[in-house]
């Protein structure tokens, strides 16, 4: 049956309150009382709160829908609270740890972006970190060298503790400022950004660099003669200029793409290599002993064949030169095939990146000129059209229920809530 609510609100909030069979059973006045309207706002705004359904505003409408004076009160007081999308109240600290912590994250996604995605004067660290991992592998070159073995290696020696403090640095503040993304984030989060494969490099280059300088330092011969070929991971560290592996990216793009005209050209290329070197060893074995076995012939057919010539092996029968300049011939074309293809294919796909960047950069001042033409059309008060917002707005107001149709909806409800509980 009906019932108003006595609360301290004003006007008081209209509930519906039905007596269980139970109470009713053991005839205790108002025992049993069932709030209908507080169980399914309860169910509402535990629904929203599943959802995350936004920004979810506690008012007074809905405290006094709560069941239970407590679930009320607890209500009044968070009324207006903001809620997250969990369906959690939002916290909001101080203003000066909040300023903190905007500054804390400010520095995080810079340094993050400087090292990471660098534009503008971050391309001088980057240059700056270039020409140290050159000059030091110019000096490990040297150090080769006997006659400036002593002066590069001294030299080598300091540049390399100068890299060692340079990259160490810059692999705890990469690691560092990681937590600016959402999946790097927490220990497990810096764990997965150490396990890319750039990361993955910098570490084997420190321990590298730090295994080489900690053997010189102590003067163990053996140790640093074991140890030297290890100055040569520098070329690893050329490796990591390109961190986000445009290159690779692109050359990949472009293999896949001409795929099977590559396919075909390596195909016919390996069938010519096979057959030519076949036929000048059943031609040359007998007369020449440089071609005494089928391996010498493939190693004489790859070296002619890719245009290399190095003169160690050559036919001295005139049919073996015959088969050899015929084949030549044809082979080369069909080798040097792979290398056209890549090259036109790289250019074709450098001008689809350019023509891709200028689509972007006219794709929103175009989505937002054709957004304002639609919205003043739309507006037009004169507009006779039936693609404007008039029709959808008549659909609306005709859809609508009346206040007589929710009346009987509403008594529809009662009645069936009060069959079943009896």
């Amino acid at each position: 049956m009906p019932r108003h609510h006595a609360g301290g609100e004003e006007g008081g909030a209209a509930g519906l309150w039905v007596r269980s069979g139970a109470a009713a059973a053991g005839g205790r006045p108002g025992g049993g009382m069932k709030d209908v309207e507080s169980g399914r706002a309860r169910a509402l705004l535990n629904s929203a709160a599943a959802r995350g359904d936004g920004l979810l505003l506690l008012g007074t409408r809905a405290a006094a829908l709560g069941g239970g004076g407590g679930l009320r009160e607890s209500r009044r007081g968070k009324q207006g609270a903001r809620m997250s999308l969990l369906g959690k109240p939002l916290s909001y600290s101080s203003g000066q740890s909040c300023r903190r912590n905007v500054k804390y994250r400010r520095v995080q996604n810079y340094l993050y972006n400087v090292l990471e995605r660098p534009r503008g004067w971050a391309f001088v660290y980057h240059a700056f970190v270039f020409l140290l991992v050159f000059g030091c592998l110019i000096l490990s070159v040297f150090s080769t060298i006997p006659e400036h073995t002593k002066l590069a290696s001294s030299c080598l020696l300091i540049l390399e503790f100068v890299m060692i403090v340079v990259f160490g640095l810059e692999f705890i503040i990469r690691i560092w400022s990681a937590g600016c993304c959402c999946r790097y984030r927490g220990w497990q989060g810096r764990l997965r950004f150490a396990r890319k494969p750039f990361c993955v490099i910098d570490t084997i280059v420190l321990i590298a660099s730090i295994a080489v300088v900690s053997a010189k330092t102590q003067g163990n011969i053996f140790a640093t003669s074991a140890l030297r070929s290890l100055r040569f991971l520098q070329i690893l560290r050329m490796v990591r200029m390109d961190r986000r592996g445009g290159t690779w990216k692109l050359l990949g793009s472009v293999v896949y793409a001409h795929s099977k005209e590559l396919i075909t050209a390596w195909y016919i290329g390996f069938l010519v290599l096979i057959f030519s070197s076949f036929l000048v060893y059943l031609v040359e074995k007998d007369a020449n002993k440089e071609f005494s076995t089928y391996a010498d012939a493939l190693w004489w057919g790859t070296i002619t064949l890719t245009t290399i010539g190095y003169g160690d092996k050559t036919p001295l029968t005139w049919l073996g030169r015959l088969l050899s300049a015929g084949f030549a011939l044809l082979g080369i074309s069909f080798f040097a095939l792979p290398a056209g293809i890549l090259g036109s294919g790289f250019a074709l796909k450098v001008q689809e990146q350019h023509r891709q960047k200028h689509f972007e950069k006219r794709r929103n001042p175009a989505a937002n000129l054709i957004q304002c033409v639609w919205r003043s059309y739309a507006a037009d008060e004169k507009s006779v059209s039936i693609a404007t917002w008039k029709p959808h707005l008549k659909a609306l107001h005709t859809c609508s229920p009346t206040k007589k149709e929710q009346g009987e909806a509403s008594s529809r409800f009662v009645i069936s809530v009060l069959l079943c509980v009896c």
